[in-house]
């Protein structure tokens, strides 16, 4: 990045540098064009040469940001990419959140580290139940939401349609800032209404009858949609809405365009204590993702970490508070999916990757010292619940640490039976236990296969320790420890979980485990 001094910064030199960041993520549902649309992108920041089509497997020189086999084989984003570039005098922080929905709780970490949302919708059709999800989360944390509405170029539906859906099934007012000009095989840019400018990929006339369409259209614009608002979108109650096709490149550089002049700049973070500013000299970070094995060739470990204030430098020395340990920062790293730049400092709102042996975790606040810690980071209780069955009983030990790592990653949740049984795996969806079996067996050569339980829900158990303890010793075979070696109650249904419930009214059962917080 350029905005290296040498010593520590000033503060205006440090709020310079922060008011520079953007950090994004891209939502939508599955096939609206997510992974296009980074690499196009990607591409226009010139953070890469040749963006190549997510299904295309016959392009030898692409660079991708998926990464994964079971990614490049399906064509779908099962993890987080993280990807750093410079457009436009700012330093661009893009979070490429898993498209699949088995892997929500990823994707729900992920927009902790960021500061807005690009919600891509498919023209035809319109919203889709994982962008509604997706959208709930971010209005939970109050994240400004910018839409772009892609595939214009193909057979689409009308635009007003479109932005009254938005409106109403979102609860979300719209401003279009760009208009397409032309629809499907005619569509061929934008209009950019703030700026009274055509960005198309041929010379359009006024008298074109596209063009006379979006005249005509623009006013109905005017009369029936508000003007932008940036206090209205800072508060995440207006979107900003941009038309366009990322497989055609038309309207990319509207929307980095809008990023770059509002795109909102790095938030403050709560933590248990009191609230951190961005622009606070002293440095605070938060990790809010583990990757294992980016490079096969060298078995590293990555841990993703937002800097939450002030100045990241090479070399200096950090405290994890929760295990109150010290750490020298020797390399921390920039990305582009699996291509990586040596960090010699990071400001609040960049993302830097912390290679590490397993000393950091999902939720790890990072200091110069200050003993806080950063809330809000959840683990969801899982939906499905399987037991792991080893091919070879020589690998035992390799199973174990590899499910620990597996589970550090936040790939699924281990659960330990405290009667002494096989681990118990909990994910989302079943896509979660492939990827499992898939990365078990290529990166570290385990093969395994997967056993019903009795149980089919997970919830974690609090509450005073000697009552706590009777009920464990009570329901032994009914009992595990999570990764952190927190307990967790399995029950074999909802009603016996409710009976549970009613039987031991001192105690509580959570289906949400925020990290960062104390549990009970």
């Amino acid at each position: 990045m350029t905005d290296r001094n040498d010593g520590p910064a000033p503060q205006s030199s440090l709020a310079g540098a922060i008011s520079r960041r953007r950090t994004f993520a891209i939502i939508s549902h599955p096939d609206a064009g997510k992974t296009t649309l980074t690499e196009r992108i990607l591409r226009a920041g010139g953070a890469i040469q040749l963006a190549g089509n997510v299904r295309a497997k016959g392009e030898r020189r692409r660079t991708r940001s998926d990464w994964m086999g079971i990614e490049r084989d399906r064509g779908i984003s099962v993890v987080t990419s993280v990807m750093t570039f410079e457009y436009g005098g700012c330093v661009f922080n893009l979070l490429d959140t898993p498209g699949h929905e088995d892997f929500s709780e990823d994707t729900y970490r992920t927009l902790t580290a960021v500061d807005s949302a690009v919600m891509v919708i498919d023209a035809a059709k319109g919203i889709e139940d994982r962008t509604r999800k997706l959208f709930e989360i971010c209005r939970l944390r109050d994240i400004p939401i910018v839409t772009f509405i892609n595939k214009m170029d193909r057979e689409s539906r009308d635009p007003f349609e479109i932005l009254d859906e938005i409106s109403s099934s979102l609860a979300l007012d719209t401003t279009p800032l760009t208009w397409p000009v032309g629809r499907a095989a005619t569509f061929v840019g934008t209009y950019d209404i703030r700026n009274d400018t055509v960005h198309t990929t041929i010379p359009v006339e006024e008298s074109d009858p596209r063009m006379v369409q979006v005249r005509e259209e623009l006013e109905l614009v005017d009369a029936a949609l508000p003007e932008f608002d940036r206090e209205s979108f800072d508060e995440g109650h207006l979107t900003p809405v941009f038309f366009g096709s990322a497989m055609k490149e038309i309207g990319v550089t509207d929307l980095l365009d809008a990023l770059v002049a509002f795109g909102p700049a790095p938030r403050a973070q709560n933590t248990e204590s009191r609230t951190v500013t961005a622009d606070e000299p002293q440095m605070a970070a938060l990790v809010f993702k583990i990757q294992a094995n980016m490079d096969p060739n060298h078995r590293d470990r990555i841990a993703f970490a937002r800097v939450c204030s002030g100045r990241l430098t090479r070399g200096m020395r950090l405290l994890n508070t929760r295990t109150g340990k010290s750490f020298v920062l020797h390399t921390p790293q920039f990305f582009f999916a699996r291509d990586r730049q040596l960090a010699e400092e990071a400001f609040a709102g960049d993302v830097v990757g912390i290679p590490n042996h397993g000393t950091l975790r999902i939720g790890d606040t990072l200091t110069e010292g200050e003993t806080i810690r950063f809330t809000g980071v959840p683990h969801f209780a899982p939906e499905i619940l399987r037991r792991v069955r080893l091919d070879d009983a020589m690998k035992a030990k390799k199973l174990r640490q590899a499910l620990t790592e597996l589970a550090e990653e936040g790939v699924v949740q281990l659960f330990r039976p405290q009667d002494g049984a096989q681990p118990i795996v909990g994910v989302v969806g079943t896509l979660q236990l492939d990827v499992l079996q898939e990365r078990l067996k290529g990166e570290y050569g385990v093969s395994i296969g997967f056993d019903s339980t009795p149980f089919s829900l997970a919830r974690w158990a609090t509450g005073d320790r000697t009552k706590l303890e009777a009920f464990m010793m009570a329901n032994r075979s009914s009992m595990a420890d999570d990764l952190d070696g927190d307990p967790v109650f399995l029950a074999s249904s909802g009603f016996m979980m409710r009976r549970t419930e009613e039987m031991n009214p001192e105690l509580a059962f959570h289906d949400i485990k925020q990290i960062g917080i104390e549990i009970g």
